[in-house]
């Protein structure tokens, strides 16, 4: 049986199975994303493979991360419903959506003005109002709506930009991947404590590189 044949319940069933496979067990981010559906985060060719667990090519030279990865981060960053969340990396807005149904506030940010109005034009369809999307350079935060009770980064930077870190509340996490090249990223958790700041390294990955400045868009 092909993915053409497979009905709605099926796929949403196989859908859910892989990112249990893959770690994603926490209920409340599972029925996130069972309820906010991937296919309109993804346009052309490879709308048809939106269900499958693994990264695909967005406009803008980026990727949407596979679902797995989405679920492990939102897991990772242990949202509860009164959280204010930051994005740096909105993308197609996937991973935004799932935050929204987790927190009460989301804020994301990224550099190319076309992803963010394509994320906007998304949002609104699907009735997601508690997010603010917008364009700038997310390697700064966004000191104007800080402190955050949770920050997560969908680009690899060599290590914590210290702007992100002095944004976050104590008691608040951070869930980022990084490296110093394409090929050697971890994903890890940063917790900032009274004490300072206490991190954990969850697996390794492959993300974009977090650049300064705006995008040039096409």
């Amino acid at each position: 049986m092909n993915d053409e044949e497979l009905t709605e319940a099926e796929r949403k069933m196989q859908f859910l199975y892989a990112l249990r496979s893959k770690g994603v067990t926490d209920t409340r981010v599972l029925n996130a994303m069972e309820t906010v559906d991937r296919g309109p985060f993804i346009k052309g060719l490879f709308a048809q493979r939106a269900y499958e667990d693994m990264p695909l090519p967005i406009a803008c030279g980026q990727t949407i991360s596979q679902p797995s990865v989405v679920g492990l981060m939102t897991q990772a960053l242990e949202v509860s419903p009164r959280d204010k969340v930051l994005e740096i990396g909105t993308g197609s807005g996937y991973q935004a959506a799932i935050l929204s149904k987790l927190a009460r506030r989301v804020y994301t940010i990224d550099r190319h003005r076309r992803l963010v109005h394509e994320a906007r034009v998304i949002f609104e369809q699907m009735d997601l109002n508690n997010i603010t999307a917008i364009t700038a350079d997310g390697s700064f935060g966004l000191t104007e709506q800080a402190p955050f009770d949770r920050i997560i980064v969908t680009a690899a930077a060599e290590d914590p930009p210290s702007p992100l870190l002095a944004q976050l509340k104590v008691g608040g996490i951070m869930v980022l991947p990084v490296g110093q090249s394409d090929t050697v990223q971890h994903l890890i958790r940063v917790r900032k404590t009274a004490q300072g700041l206490e991190y954990d390294e969850m697996r390794a990955v492959r993300f974009v590189p977090l650049l300064e400045g705006l995008g040039k868009d096409t």
